[in-house]
C-alpha cells in the first residue's frame, strides 16, 4: 500500500496552508484526512471551500452530519465514519440514528430518514434520481433547493470519502470509540 504524508501547516506545501489553518480554526486541530489531502493544495483548497459553503447552507449542522455520515458509510470509507459519527452525536443526531445509519438503515427521525435515504441514493444511482426519490424527499417537507443543495454536500463529501480511501489516514484518538469497517462483500 502506497503510503501518504500526513501534513502539517509547517510541512504543507505553502498554498495549503491557508486552508489547514482555515480547518484547524473550524476544528481545534487538523483532522488527519485534511493533512493528507494537504498533499495537493487543489484538492484540499477546492474542500476547504466547498465546505464552507455546506455549512453556512439552509441546513442544521445536525442535518449537514446525517448526510455527511450516510456518505461516509455509502462511500466505505472507515475514516469518515468514525469522524462524522463523533461529530454527529456532538450535533444532536440520536445515537440511536447514528447507529442506524451505521448500519444502512435510515434514521428514526423522519426528516433525518429522508435525508439519508436521498444521499444514499444519489451516491448510489450517480445522481440518476427518478420521480419517485424526488417526490419522496419533497413530501418530507423540504424544497426543491434543499435537494440540490444535498448535491454539494454529496460532493464535498465525497472529495474526503474517496481522499481517505486512497490515503488511508490513521483514526485520531478522539474518534477511536467510533471505529467502523465495511462489511465483508
Amino acid at each position: 500500500m502506497t503510503s501518504f504524508p500526513i501534513h502539517t501547516i509547517e510541512s504543507a506545501p505553502l498554498q495549503s496552508r491557508p486552508s489547514l489553518e482555515a480547518l484547524r480554526g473550524a476544528f481545534g486541530f487538523i483532522p488527519n484526512i485534511a493533512g493528507a489531502m494537504a498533499t495537493s493544495p487543489v484538492l484540499i483548497e477546492g474542500l476547504v471551500g466547498l465546505f464552507g459553503k455546506v455549512h453556512g447552507g439552509s441546513f442544521s449542522e445536525e442535518q449537514v452530519q446525517v448526510v455527511l455520515l450516510t456518505n461516509a458509510v455509502t462511500n466505505e470509507c472507515p475514516w469518515a465514519v468514525a469522524f462524522h459519527s463523533f461529530l454527529a452525536v456532538k450535533e444532536g443526531v440520536d445515537e440511536a440514528d447514528v447507529h442506524a445509519i451505521r448500519e444502512r438503515r435510515n434514521p428514526l427521525d423522519t426528516r433525518n430518514a429522508a435525508l439519508s435515504a436521498l444521499a444514499r441514493t444519489l451516491i448510489e444511482k450517480r445522481g440518476h434520481l427518478g420521480d419517485h426519490d424526488v417526490s419522496t424527499f419533497l413530501q418530507a417537507g423540504f424544497d426543491k433547493h434543499h435537494l440540490l443543495e444535498t448535491v454539494a454536500i454529496v460532493a464535498a463529501s465525497t472529495i474526503t470519502n474517496y481522499t481517505g480511501n486512497v490515503t488511508h489516514p490513521p483514526l485520531e484518538e478522539a474518534f477511536q470509540a467510533s471505529r467502523w469497517s465495511a462489511p465483508s462483500a
